[in-house]
């Protein structure tokens, strides 16, 4: 899963003051949260596979949760029905699913689009299951619409047309349908100062406008703290010079040019009463308890002003509405995993911007934490919040076409439906088996990284 992905879910609730701010719970209960969310996804998953075979006439031998050595078992007609020690997976088996024979009841003897139906039915199920919770989360407490709250005074958007409750329609060609996706846009794509068009509704009316929005230039030191009555350091933008200063994650900023910063609100005020610029500053910060010093200089900072406030909090909808939106919703985290891809492809994200199963518990955890003072229904929405954008993302990474995974099965499916003929069973066997070899590489390179950013 792309790290992005995990962002972008941050920063939509911290719009709607449900803060994250890295505080971590009880190892012992994120674990457990994340164990529940996992397998409830995976055993949808399974469920579509299981589900389809059943209606295809393909013997299921096992269905069953987790992974490893059975630690419950019950047979009930043909199929065996497990639960495994490792709690991360599951497994729908079907007879001569990774064998050469086709005997009766064996899933080479069914059709090819009958296979074809059944391989594809997990990832539709995580679709199914994601749509559901969204039903469940836009009911309660309803969807993002992308409208405007503020338009800049004398800014180009103001000048060009733009009013305080427009709604977004499409934003420099991509279409919106919520909030989310104006936020998504330009995390994939850099702002820049050339003519931006936007497609709005207004009294039911659609309209357009163009404009070359403005540059605001500052300067940065490079860093994200972990939250605004702290100022310990949070992130590091990558880059920036606070990157090689030798400050860390997690350390504190006390003084900065020898003024003390510790206060809430202090370093705020100092840097609205002496803005950065070119010149060197010093910055001194504590870790384990001890206090050292640096010399950095800012670098410049140009951001693009968009000219206007856009809305990401959220609006009761009901009816036939929920529903709409609910599918909005998952089309939204579906295009942004996707997008998400494309870019690792492109190269744009490394294998380092990936998480997996540590760094979710993380998030988890993090989210569990910060919600608890807002009630039960709030952790249940961030939960469910979470599993969506899981659940979506699992839909979409099996869809792949790469071996081992569902979506590179349905490859040699779709080639001997073409074809008219099957692939050699014992090649596909061992491509199969090489592309989970290269997952599993995979997954201990992004586990590591996950811890090493964690500790």
């Amino acid at each position: 899963m792309r790290r992005e992905s995990i962002r972008i879910w941050m920063r939509y609730w911290q719009q709607n003051k449900r803060l994250i701010n890295g505080l971590k719970a009880g190892g012992k209960l994120k674990i457990v949260i994340a164990v529940i969310i996992f397998s409830a996804i995976i055993l949808f998953h399974e469920l579509g596979h299981f589900l389809l075979a059943k209606k295809n006439h393909v013997v299921v031998k096992e269905f069953s949760l987790g992974m490893g050595p059975r630690l419950l078992s019950t047979v009930r007609g043909e199929t065996r029905y497990s639960l495994k020690l490792l709690p991360i997976g599951g497994s729908c088996m079907m007879l001569g699913e990774d064998e050469d024979g086709d005997g009766p009841g064996s899933f080479n003897a069914a059709s090819p689009w009958a296979r074809i139906a059944i391989i594809a039915a997990g990832p539709v199920f995580n679709f199914i299951m994601a749509f559901l919770l969204a039903v469940i989360i836009v009911g309660c407490v309803g969807y993002v619409p992308a409208e405007v709250m503020e338009v800049e005074e004398n800014s180009p958007a103001q000048e060009a047309g733009l009013r305080e409750g427009d709604i977004i329609k499409e934003f420099d060609g991509y279409h919106v349908d919520i909030g989310n996706d104006i936020y998504a846009y330009t995390i994939f794509n850099e702002l820049k100062q050339k003519p931006t068009t936007i497609v709005f509704e207004r009294d039911g009316q659609e309209h357009t406008v163009t404009y070359t929005p403005d540059v605001l230039t500052r300067y940065l030191l490079g860093f994200n703290r972990v939250n605004a009555d702290s100022m310990e350091v949070g992130s590091m933008i990558e880059g920036m010079p606070l990157e090689s200063s030798g400050i860390q994650v997690g350390d504190v900023i006390t003084k900065i040019n020898g003024t003390s910063v510790t206060e809430s609100g202090a370093y705020d005020d100092y840097i609205e009463k002496n803005p950065l610029g070119d010149e060197p500053v010093t910055l001194t910060y504590e870790r384990n308890g001890k206090s050292y010093e640096t010399t950095v200089t800012p670098k410049q900072y140009d951001t693009v002003k968009m000219g206007f406030n856009y809305n990401l909090g959220c609006v009761k909808t009901s009816g036939l509405n929920v529903l709409k939106y609910s599918a909005l919703e998952v089309k939204y985290w579906i295009r942004t995993t996707v997008h998400s891809i494309g870019m690792l492809i492109q190269g744009q994200f490394g294998i380092k911007d990936l998480t997996g199963p540590v760094g979710v518990v993380d998030v988890i955890g993090d989210t569990y934490e910060q919600t608890q003072s807002e009630g039960t229904l709030m952790v249940w929405m961030n939960m469910l919040n979470l599993a969506i954008l899981l659940s979506a993302n699992l839909g979409v990474m099996n869809l792949l076409p790469f071996p081992a995974l569902d979506g590179g099965r349905l490859v040699f499916l779709l080639f001997e439906v073409i074809f008219r003929r099957p692939v050699n069973r014992q090649v596909e066997g061992m491509i199969h088996f090489a592309g989970l070899m290269l997952l599993m590489l995979l997954m201990v390179v992004v586990m590591y990284n996950d811890v090493m950013r964690i500790f």
